[in-house]
């Protein structure tokens, strides 16, 4: 956490932080742009955030997009804060990240969510934790069921006996153990733009996995909402799984 800390401790890159909490997802020169500050300053600043995992990328295109990441400091809320706080606000102080990025094509969907966490892991375990319904059931509390192939249907699949699918799918894109892209709507759901898309990325990133998981063509401000509670939850349940082999108490409302 000493870099977590070196890195808040300047002004000028909490206010970077600042802007990325307004408008996530900018590019170089529009962080330039807003922070008022040459590219060569910037991006001194921009290393020590990324090297405290403050700050996360996800190539677009020829652009590089640059995302707050509220990992490190969900960790420190749970180190020092959480201890004094009543046990449910462990799940309500959660930290709500909002992600925006500028459309590079006029057709492409507007992605409105990124998390990115780091799980002491290899690539291949978190992989088979995605995808295997056993383990899926132990952090996500439901069967993800699928037989993994491209274009085949997926389903998130609750754990009693009813058999409800209560999010489906088509698997877009698969490539182990660095890449899943999935379509994500309800069943029975109306959505006039189309299904929305849930994308998983993982890097090898020292001892460590760098997984990143955007979801994308949400409808409005409320789902982004809802959505955001749900996968915070998850994927630090993900983490916490493969690392101790445990899980976290299920909160009072339901991802």
């Amino acid at each position: 956490m000493d870099r977590v800390f070196k890195a808040l401790a300047d002004p000028t890159r909490r206010f970077v932080l600042d802007r990325l909490r307004e408008n996530n997802g900018q590019t170089l020169g529009e962080l330039c742009e807003s922070v008022r500050m040459a590219r060569q300053s910037l991006t001194q600043h921009l290393g020590v955030l990324e090297a405290a995992h403050l700050v996360s990328t996800v190539r677009k295109g020829r652009e590089k997009l640059h995302y707050l990441n509220p990992v490190p400091l969900h960790e420190i809320q749970e180190r020092w804060i959480s201890t004094f706080d009543q046990p449910r606000l462990d799940a309500l102080s959660a930290l709500k990240q909002k992600a925006e990025f500028l459309m590079s094509t006029e057709n492409e969907p507007r992605p409105e969510f990124v998390h990115t966490t780091y799980i002491a892991a290899t690539p291949e375990k978190v992989w088979e934790c995605l995808m295997d319904p056993e383990a899926t059931a132990a952090y996500w509390h439901h069967h993800n069921v699928s037989d993994w192939q491209p274009g085949s249907s997926w389903a998130h699949r609750r754990l009693d006996e009813s058999g409800i699918d209560d999010v489906i799918g088509t698997v877009v894109e698969i490539e182990a153990p660095r890449r899943l892209v999935l379509t994500w709507t309800g069943p029975s759901e109306e959505r006039p733009h189309g299904p929305s898309r849930v994308t998983f990325e993982l890097k090898p990133y020292g001892e460590t996995v760098q997984l990143t998981v955007t979801h994308v063509n949400l409808r409005d401000e409320q789902e982004l909402r809802q959505i955001t509670g749900g996968w915070n939850f998850v994927l630090s349940n993900l983490k916490t799984y493969i690392e101790t082999g445990k899980t976290l108490p299920v909160p009072a409302w339901r991802p």
